[in-house]
């Protein structure tokens, strides 16, 4: 089945590149949200390895992207949209960053020691760990 699955996907897209899963493990702070499965949002710091590019937007699977966002790509690390439930926030949804294994390895041992307040790869954990030149970004 996975294999079926990644020969579809293949076809589709231009580069797919698997991940290992990366999970908070912190189901205390992931029960109070009601929402277990989150945990392994930290799997997106991979997205920093992706160093054959020198900026990417990402999207979480669940992005629903209606016109063009090129324009993303003119934006600076780390650009991001207000979260709509909480406003002074940034949604960690669709972001653009530029890649680094440094930054990598920054993220990926912050998160192995102290995770973040909610138990997912929230807004917070990235915000605290990465944005340097934090851009609210709002059409």
């Amino acid at each position: 089945m996975i294999r079926l699955l990644r020969h579809r996907l293949e076809r589709v897209w231009d580069e797919l590149v698997l991940v290992e899963e990366l999970d908070s493990c912190d189901s205390e702070h992931l029960s109070l949200l009601t929402r277990p499965e989150l945990g392994v949002t930290f799997s997106k710091i991979h997205a920093w390895r992706l160093t054959q590019y020198t900026k990417c937007v990402f999207l979480d699977a669940d992005a629903m992207v209606l016109q063009n966002v090129d324009v993303l790509f003119e934006r600076e690390e780390l650009s991001a949209a207000p979260d709509i439930g909480w406003p002074d926030c940034f949604n960690s949804g669709v972001f653009v960053f530029e890649p680094s294994l440094e930054t990598f390895s920054s993220l990926f041992d912050l998160a192995r020691q102290r995770g973040s307040f909610d138990g997912k790869c929230s807004y917070s954990f990235l915000y605290k760990h990465v944005c340097i030149n934090y851009i609210w970004y709002q059409s």
